[in-house]
């Protein structure tokens, strides 16, 4: 449930912050430019977090556990982009893989539940 809650802090961060909480996903925004990208992004998560939540609380673990496997995806993908777009290594393996090593045990750990 950790994870769902972080993803919904992440995705209102982005709604609410968007310029500093790109610089924190490892890619900046433009100063005069993708204010479309940034609130798309915090509408992904913000719906990925609900949507969480709601498996867990209403379908139990074993669906919890399918939609985090499917959910490592996003991290997978996030890692790949800042490094497309001039992101640190850091930043990408630090930040968005470590993320979906943390999602994929998560649903391990859900499945054996």
């Amino acid at each position: 449930m950790n994870i769902a809650l972080f993803v919904l802090f992440i995705g209102a961060r982005f709604l609410l912050s968007p310029r500093p909480a790109a610089t924190g996903y490892g890619v900046p925004a433009k100063e005069n430019g993708d204010a479309a990208y940034l609130t798309v992004k915090g509408l992904r998560d913000l719906a990925y977090g609900i949507l969480g939540l709601a498996l867990l609380i209403f379908a139990g673990a074993r669906a919890e556990a399918w939609f985090m496997l499917v959910v490592a995806l996003l991290p997978l993908g996030d890692t790949l982009i800042v490094l497309r777009h001039g992101g640190t290594k850091a930043v990408a393996f630090g930040i968005h893989f470590a993320t979906a090593v943390v999602v994929l045990l998560s649903a391990a750990l859900l499945f054996a539940v």
